[in-house]
């Protein structure tokens, strides 16, 4: 299988996500239409992750993936068709972009005092802002992985990669802005 990059709309936003964690670059456009999804593909090399029968012929060069039912199954069409542009946990799930590791100095503020003095790695969203961390949250979401994929998931055992769990929005900003 190829690496595979994908853009998608608000519709498909839990989905996107969901692939953000496992290590899938999915830009999510909201409001945008089915022929504005098919321009920004074009444009940038992406496939377009869509619930819509719709192909129109213009656009007949762009890649298309068609995914139905929940989450879950959408997640296993994905990942059926391509391998992710980088290792689990290692996008921010809000935005998409690529995380940072930080020092637990830099998150003095940021993170709960309790996360920065246990030591473990710290990951930062150049973009949005969020803050990553080890939590107890990442053993569920491997678990949702599993039971979604039928099959335990390509999963950091060790925090060796920008591992995404436990988040706290940017001072300002209310959460998952």
């Amino acid at each position: 299988m190829t690496v595979v990059t994908y853009v998608t709309d608000a519709s498909l936003a839990q989905l996107a996500r969901r692939l953000r964690q496992l290590g899938f670059d999915v830009q999510v456009h909201r409001g945008a239409r089915l022929e504005e999804l098919l321009e920004s593909a074009s444009r940038d090399g992406r496939t377009v992750l869509t619930r819509s029968t719709r192909h129109p012929k213009k656009w007949a060069a762009v890649p298309v993936l068609r995914v139905a039912g929940d989450t879950a199954h959408g997640v296993r069409t994905v990942t059926a068709y391509g391998e992710p542009s980088g290792p689990p946990l290692g996008r921010c799930s809000h935005c998409n972009a690529a995380l940072r590791s930080r020092s637990a100095f830099e998150a003095h503020g940021e993170v709960p005092g309790r996360v920065a003095r246990r030591g473990g790695p710290l990951f930062s969203c150049p973009d949005c802002g969020q803050w990553f961390w080890l939590g107890s949250h990442t053993e569920q979401l491997r678990a949702w992985f599993e039971t979604a994929l039928g099959r335990p998931p390509e999963w950091p055992s060790a925090p060796t990669g920008p591992p995404v769990t436990r988040q706290m929005p940017q001072k300002g900003r209310p959460p998952g802005q």
